[in-house]
Formats: structure tokens, C-alpha cells, sequence
């Protein structure tokens, strides 16, 4: 790809979803690693050449850097992605299948150079500040098993009737992406993947923090000491004095105002093509998600900077 296509993508944001500024920090930090490992990987098997012969690579890291983030906010084909940077269909591939690890490595970033990669750290991060955490579950689809596997019928959903993996999403009381979990078959409930992901023992156990959840939360409340939060119980299912319907309303309806915050997060997510309707491998919906997760909070950090507010 030529210097002015090059520079035509990264300065528009519409195509990448990111700034320039955050490019040119994540060619910066991911650049020597990615390069740090394809040596290890070039020097960790037998060869008949010196590491170095044979054929250059066509596709610098820049290069391969951005065909990943425009596969991941637009979902392009790696052929059309091929087309675009004039190289082989399995070089974008390989350039996807290098980069994207890397960006899953990274973390959600919560302000210039501090980053959360568990949900341990983000537990405490909110415990330290005083801040309000919002946890939800969201739901991914993806391509039908084969006939003939023995785990076909764990990726359908009982919510959406579909073929989905799903996610764990936290956000703070803004709705900045805090942490995504990594994905599991769209059978598990949400309230099972977070016992999964020891939420209970973490709030029990750690700093005092409000986690706001909805009713598929209902039963962590008690396990941890009303640290979460989740709407009021429904005591009369019918004929319901007019006086209980409004308390029920009025507290259902604050509750649901301050909780529609991790809706917008994962709306904001959910602007990445790839997490709309992901027709890759299973295998690798874990590092898309975690990806995108970090790529979004780094923007959402960079958005909140002063220098860059002027």
C-alpha cells in the first residue's frame, strides 16, 4: 500500500474507528512486540536458511495493523481486504491471525498508561475510587455447529433463539467498557458465567463496590452482601394495590435509569461489525471480543484527555 492510501485511512476515523493519535500509539507499543515474536517464531524451528532469507514481507506492520481494525469495525472479507492493500488473501489472513492476540493482550484502558486486563483489577479499581460498577451479558451470533457435533445444541440460545456466544460486559457508571469477558456458548446463563468468573468471591472477598445488574442477576445480591444490585422483586403477581404499583414503578424505574448505562456500552461495542454477527471461527470470538473491548476504551480514554479536548 502506497504512503498516501496509508495515510488516507489513518486519517479518517470513519474507517478504523480509531484517531490518528491512538494508531500511531498502538504501532508504537505493538510494533517491537509483534516483530519480537515473529523472530522467536522464525528461530523456534529447524530451517535449511538463515532466519532472513527468502522472501521479504510486502506488508509492513502498519499495514497489517490496520487491515485488522478495518476486518474488525466493518467486517471486510479478507479478500476484499486483499484487494485494497494489493496482496494475497492468506497474507491478510496471517496479518489478522498475528495482530489480533496482540490487541486482545492489551487490556481496557482506564487512563493514559493504566489498564485493566482481569476482572480482579477492575473490582479493585472500582473499590478504590468509590465508583459504581454495571455488569450485563450480551450475545454474539454465530455460524451453526456441523451436523454431527457432539456440543452442537450448547451455542443455542434460550433468549434469542439463536446460535450465539456470549459476553460478560462491566462498565463504570459512564458506561466506559471496563472489562469483557472471554466467551462461552450462548446456553450459559448470564448469572452462571459470572459465578464462572469468580464475580461472587471477588465482591465477597474485596473492596466494598455497588454493581448495578438486571433480573438475570437476582441471587447475587445475597451472596454478596447486597454488593449487587438488581431490580426490586415483584411480591404481587395480580391484583396488586394501587399503591404498590407505584412504589414497584418508581423504584424499577431508578433502578433501570442508572443500570441503562452498560446498555450504551455495549451498544458502543456493538458499532465493531465483527461483534454483530461474527462468521469467522469460534475459536477466535474470545480475542475479537477482548479486542475490540480494548480498542474502544483506549479511544473512549483518548476522547476524555484534555490535550485532546482543546
Amino acid at each position: 500500500m502506497g504512503n498516501a492510501s496509508r495515510a488516507a485511512i489513518i486519517s479518517d476515523r470513519r474507517i478504523t474507528g480509531l484517531s490518528a493519535g491512538v494508531i500511531a500509539e498502538l504501532v508504537a507499543e505493538l510494533g517491537p512486540l509483534w516483530h519480537e515474536r515473529h523472530q522467536a517464531r522464525l528461530a523456534s524451528r529447524q530451517r535449511t536458511r538463515a532466519v532472513g532469507a527468502g522472501a521479504k514481507h510486502r506488508l509492513v506492520f502498519v499495514d497489517r495493523l490496520l487491515a485488522t481494525l478495518v476486518h474488525l469495525r466493518h467486517g471486510a472479507t479478507h479478500d476484499v481486504l486483499a484487494c485494497w492493500f494489493g496482496v494475497d488473501r492468506s497474507t491478510i489472513t496471517r496479518a489478522v491471525g498475528e495482530v489480533r492476540p496482540l490487541l486482545a493482550e492489551r487490556g481496557c484502558t482506564v487512563s493514559p498508561g493504566v489498564r485493566l486486563r482481569t476482572l480482579a483489577e477492575v473490582v479493585d479499581h472500582l473499590g478504590s475510587g468509590g465508583r459504581t460498577g454495571i455488569v450485563d451479558g450480551t450475545e454474539i451470533r454465530v455460524r451453526r455447529p456441523a451436523a454431527g457435533r457432539k456440543d452442537r445444541d450448547k451455542f443455542i440460545s434460550g433468549k434469542s433463539k439463536q446460535n450465539a456466544v456470549k459476553t460478560m460486559v462491566l462498565t463504570d457508571g459512564d458506561g466506559r467498557v471496563l472489562f469483557c469477558s472471554p466467551t462461552k456458548p450462548g446456553s450459559c446463563a448470564d448469572i452462571t458465567l459470572a459465578r464462572q468468573l469468580v464475580l461472587v468471591e471477588l465482591l465477597a472477598d474485596g473492596p466494598a463496590v455497588e454493581i448495578l445488574a438486571d433480573a438475570g442477576y437476582q441471587g447475587l445480591g445475597a451472596q454478596t452482601s447486597g454488593r449487587v444490585v438488581t431490580p426490586p422483586h415483584r411480591k404481587f403477581k395480580k391484583n396488586a394495590p394501587d399503591w404498590y404499583e407505584e412504589m414497584y414503578e418508581r423504584q424499577r424505574k431508578a433502578h433501570s435509569s442508572r443500570r441503562i448505562r452498560v446498555e450504551h456500552g455495549i451498544a458502543h461495542l456493538k458499532n465493531w461489525r465483527a461483534l454483530t454477527r461474527h462468521l469467522g471461527r469460534r475459536e477466535h470470538m474470545s480475542d475479537t471480543v477482548l479486542a475490540v473491548a480494548g480498542l474502544l476504551s483506549h479511544q473512549q480514554t483518548a476522547d476524555l484527555t484534555p490535550a485532546r479536548q482543546m
